[in-house]
Order: structure tokens, then C-alpha cells, then sequence
């Protein structure tokens, strides 16, 4: 018997997307335990610094509300780098920061606060993505590979695939050094997606979501299907963690997504 799914409380969702998906705001902790202070409340990061136990109870009680139980979600150590892996059940198994798969008994998971947590969906071949891209992930064009690994392992035609960008830090808020953007100069972006920030001669200030839109769009995928929350982790705090804002004392959000349900949704008559 397939077991009832629905959006938790606190999350976000795109319309159109097509899949079930979600990006985790600070709401809807564990009744009992939930995150406090500077990880009120609820906070999904182990990583964080908040008690272990209270960001398991966190993790449970999300999974409890979607229908998934551990054994079906599928995360794994993220290190800021361009590997995609293959999709498969397991908790922190390997180093990846995106996952690809064509099951739909599997809920892919990426962590953030302030990176671009991205949410693939080719509806066509039924094949669906999760990337976590920081700004060396975004410089690696690790959003095109998440899009030409579904076609090379399953076939997605690029131009099916939609892509929902969830909360992160925005442009305005995003201040960098000639480092950094001179490593999206090498990598081929356009000067675009970043600015001279006025505050701070000699500093910039970039836009992750439209570094990714480029890099994407660059893969193949219509600009139609690029969907965009356009909210921004650091400029609200009472919604969401921001470890630039909050000095890395700060919680961590979820991006999750499963076809779980799409195929039989899609294929129903009428």
C-alpha cells in the first residue's frame, strides 16, 4: 500500500514543477524537541553544531510527514566539488554534491544555507536531480552535469528537464573577491553575473541563481522550464539560516525530490 504524501509545514514548492519536491524553511520543527536559538527551529543540519539528537528528531518527524523512512532517502557528504552521484539509497556514503536517479523509492536530499540548493525533473523520461552548488560548484558548471548526466545515464532530452532554484544568498547580498570571480571569467561566464559592489572598492558582488541560469540554459535546458523562488537566506532571517549572515552559527535547510508518485500521476486517465 503506497503510504500518503503530502507538503510538510514550512515548506516551499514551485508550481509546474511536476514532481514532489520541497525546499525546508526554519518552520515546522519537532514538536517536542526543536531546534533553539541560533537553530530555531527546524534546523536539518548535523553538521551544525546543534544537538544531535534534537536535528534527528527534526529529521525524522520532516521524513514521518513526507511518507519516507531513512532507508528510502538518498544524501551524501558534500565537499563544494562537481561529482554527481548515482542516486541510490544510502545516508552520507560518499563525497558527491548532486544525485541523479530513475527510482522512484528514493527521496534525494542536498543541505544548505546560502548555497543554491537546485531541483531537477524531466517529466518526459521520468528522471529526477538534486544539486548543492556553492559558488565552486556553480564556477564548476556542476548544474550542466547534473543535466547531461540524466542524459547520458538516462536518456533526458535537455529541454524537458525543468529546474526549480530554491532559497539561497542573492547578488545583492553576495560580496566576493577578484578570486573568485575571476574564476567564473575562466570558467566562460559573463561579467553579468557579477558587479562592483559600491560599499567595497575592489570587492564584487555575484549572483549565484543567475551564474546557474546561465550554466544551465548553456546546457540545453529552455529558459520556460528555469523556475526561480527568488528568495534570498540572507535577507530574512526569520524564515531561513544564512551561514554567511549568522558567522556559520546557523542551522541547515533541506531541497528534497522523489518520483514518488509522478509516473502514476502523469499516466492517469482523464
Amino acid at each position: 500500500m503506497r503510504r500518503e504524501q503530502h507538503r510538510a509545514p514550512g515548506v516551499l514548492t514551485a508550481p509546474g514543477f511536476g514532481a514532489l519536491h520541497g525546499f525546508t524553511t526554519r518552520a515546522g520543527g519537532h514538536a517536542i524537541g526543536e531546534s533553539v536559538g541560533h537553530y530555531a527551529r527546524l534546523n536539518l543540519g548535523l553538521s551544525s553544531g546543534d544537538e544531535r539528537a534534537v536535528v534527528e528528531g527534526n529529521r525524522d518527524a520532516l521524513l514521518g510527514r513526507l511518507g519516507f523512512a531513512r532507508s528510502e532517502v538518498c544524501c551524501f557528504d558534500q565537499v563544494h566539488g562537481d561529482r554527481v552521484s548515482a542516486g541510490d539509497p544510502g545516508w552520507f556514503v560518499e563525497e558527491a554534491d548532486a544525485a541523479v536517479t530513475a527510482r522512484d523509492d528514493v527521496l534525494l536530499v542536498v543541505s544548505s544555507a546560502d548555497c543554491v540548493p537546485l531541483l531537477f525533473h524531466d517529466p518526459v523520461g521520468e528522471v529526477v536531480g538534486a544539486a548543492h552548488c556553492g559558488w565552486k560548484g556553480t564556477a564548476a558548471k556542476l548544474a550542466a552535469k547534473v543535466v547531461s548526466t540524466m542524459a547520458e545515464r538516462h536518456g533526458s532530452d535537455p529541454a524537458d528537464v525543468r529546474v526549480v532554484m530554491g532559497p539561497c544568498i542573492r547578488g545583492g547580498c553576495y560580496q566576493v573577491g577578484e578570486d573568485v570571480t575571476s574564476r567564473f571569467a575562466a570558467a566562460g561566464f559573463p561579467a553579468t553575473v557579477w558587479r562592483p559592489d559600491p560599499s567595497a572598492p575592489g570587492r564584487f558582488l555575484l549572483d549565484l541563481p543567475a551564474a546557474n541560469g546561465f550554466a544551465l540554459t548553456e546546457a540545453g535546458v529552455r529558459p520556460a522550464n528555469l523556475l526561480d523562488l527568488g528568495r534570498c537566506t540572507h535577507c530574512e532571517p526569520d524564515e531561513f539560516y544564512s551561514h554567511r549572515r549568522d558567522r556559520g552559527l546557523t542551522g541547515r535547510h533541506w531541497a528534497y525530490v522523489s518520483l514518488r508518485g509522478a509516473g502514476a500521476a502523469r499516466r492517469a486517465p482523464g
